[in-house]
């Protein structure tokens, strides 16, 4: 089935993304929920440039849609890579209540969880849409419903951490990580009910996207990049409450100059545990697909149909 984890590099009211990169997870400071003045290196955000100095703040960033590929009942791992080809991202994400000082999460079996596109724009259970442009067929690797795809619980500090690679991208979108944070499901190998506290997207900076598409793999995907500005879920996040940078990342690389040794990316993700933004742990593939990427049988929208631009 491909679930075995593959060997690589361990890195050593709406809801809220802040967002930072950061040369080693251990010492990252915790971007948009930590005291202004704190060091680190990678992405800057608002989260730690504008507050008084001392004062504890969180970044509020738009609740967006999950888009058309969403499917429920993924393992909880790791390492979800399942043998993909890409550079190693290891991504982790605290979860804080926003509604209480953004102090950690944790209990009530609190989860994350993920999914991505491959190196070329296929998602595992939709590895029949084209994601546009001239990319090489989907690879095989991985289980074709499960690659790219897991639940986290999140620890005593509210953290849960992901093995991965650094996405590719897909018409008309930038690239970009969908999340989700569960709350008081049961927790086996799969995440089952409990209820959905956060939708939300991260979506990686021009430069950074930029950087990566000349480098193999990446650069067999002949497709024109997508701006952030222009990417429609951005757009979306200007129309509703909260801040739209605030869901821009840019990893940081383990090694300068060398991608191949991977990336690290932190997330604080501030919520309010009492608003819900649908069904826990489960759910449904969500309306519609972009244009030119129809989901295969078995993989339908709900209600059958696939209107164009919905992420």
């Amino acid at each position: 089935m491909g679930r075995t984890p593959t060997t690589g590099p361990v890195l050593g009211r709406r809801q809220a993304i802040a967002v930072g990169g950061g040369a080693a997870l251990a010492t990252t400071a915790l971007a948009g929920c930590a005291t202004a003045g704190d060091g680190g290196s990678g992405t800057t955000t608002a989260a730690s440039s504008s507050p008084t100095t001392g004062e504890r703040v969180c970044v509020l960033s738009p609740e967006v849609t999950e888009g058309p590929y969403y499917l429920d009942g993924q393992l909880v791992r790791e390492d979800i890579t399942e043998g993909k080809q890409g550079f190693p991202l290891e991504l982790a994400i605290t979860v804080v209540d926003y509604a209480n000082g953004c102090a950690p999460l944790s209990g009530e079996n609190v989860a994350v969880e993920i999914w991505h596109c491959d190196a070329w724009g296929y998602y595992s259970g939709y590895t029949e849409a084209s994601p546009g442009g001239e990319v090489p067929a989907e690879d095989g690797e991985g289980d074709e419903d499960s690659f790219l795809r897991g639940v986290q619980p999140a620890d005593e500090e509210g953290t849960a951490v992901f093995r991965t690679i650094v996405p590719g991208w897909y018409s008309p979108r930038v690239t970009h990580i969908h999340l989700k944070v569960h709350t008081q499901g049961e927790i086996d190998t799969t995440y089952e009910g409990g209820t959905t506290v956060h939708t939300g997207q991260l979506l990686f900076s021009d430069d950074f996207c930029a950087e990566v598409a000349e480098r193999e793999p990446y650069s067999e995907h002949v497709l024109e990049l997508t701006p952030v500005e222009d990417d429609q879920v951005y757009q979306e996040a200007r129309s509703v409450e909260g801040e739209p940078d605030s869901m821009v990342v840019t990893p940081a690389p383990v090694t300068e100059g060398t991608p191949e040794d991977g990336y690290t990316l932190t997330v604080v993700v501030g919520v309010t545990p009492e608003e819900s933004t649908g069904g826990g742990g489960g759910g449904t593939p969500g309306e519609g697909a972009p244009d030119g990427m129809t989901p295969p049988d078995g993989a339908t929208p709900p209600d059958g149909t696939t209107p164009p631009g919905q992420p």
